[in-house]
């Protein structure tokens, strides 16, 4: 069982909670959410190291493995990188994540509770919606960044622009199917805030812990959405 984290060591981990202009400025510039299921502990700080130099320092670490909390811990180590959780589906894994450190929280669907409890924690969420009621809630609780998810099996590059006339101030980070070739058509919508994809860290690259490759799979990516 994994030790207890101290209180004082948890005020620490979330100060940065309240930066969350500055995260929303560094991942407007960058464009991208890398999400990543991690297969084992080996390969974490390699990668999160080859995100921050390939020059996108985001990691949404999905609950989709057991090693989630301990990675989501192993990547606070690095001030440089934006560690989140994903797949978070239940408060209860919101309360891991938070104690985990987490400096936000990305859940596939439109969870109130999930919700209420990270504005409840100062921590940013970026809940999953796919209609307009869904919109439509998240609206109630203030939100104004939602994740569009599945992004391409929902017809997302013609769904989405008919979302900017009634959801005007509402941006999106459309996730499920994105690809390094369909991410230019995402990025040039005006209410694509950044995109999501597990492209940047393949499986079998975090089971081999070769983080060069991911730095170069970072680079390509980084001056394509530079050159948009």
């Amino acid at each position: 069982m994994a030790a207890s984290i101290s209180e004082d060591y948890k005020y620490n981990l979330h100060e940065r909670f309240t930066m969350t202009e500055q995260m929303k400025q560094d991942l407007a510039t960058c464009k991208v959410m890398p999400v990543i299921a991690i297969p084992d502990l080996d390969c974490v700080k390699d990668m999160g190291g080859a995100l921050v130099r390939g020059g996108i320092p985001f990691a949404e670490i999905t609950f989709r493995t057991k090693h989630a909390v301990e990675a989501i811990k192993l990547l606070r180590q690095n001030d440089l990188l934006y560690t989140g959780a994903g797949t978070v589906i239940n408060v209860e894994q919101a309360q891991q994540a938070y104690d985990a450190g987490a400096q936000f929280v990305v859940s596939p669907g439109f969870n109130p509770k999930v919700v209420a409890f990270c504005i409840d924690k100062n921590l940013p969420i970026f809940p999953g919606v796919i209609t307009p009621s869904e919109i439509q809630q998240a609206l109630e609780f203030g939100l104004d960044i939602l994740k569009f998810f599945p992004a391409t099996a929902f017809d997302g590059l013609n769904v989405l622009p008919a979302f900017k006339g009634p959801f005007a101030d509402t941006k999106f980070i459309p996730t499920g199917g994105i690809t390094i070739e369909n991410l230019p058509s995402y990025l040039e919508l005006p209410n694509v805030f950044a995109c999501g994809g597990s492209w940047l860290t393949p499986k079998k690259t975090l089971e081999a812990n070769d983080a060069e490759h991911i730095l170069k799979l970072v680079q390509q990516t980084r001056k394509l959405v530079d050159s948009l």
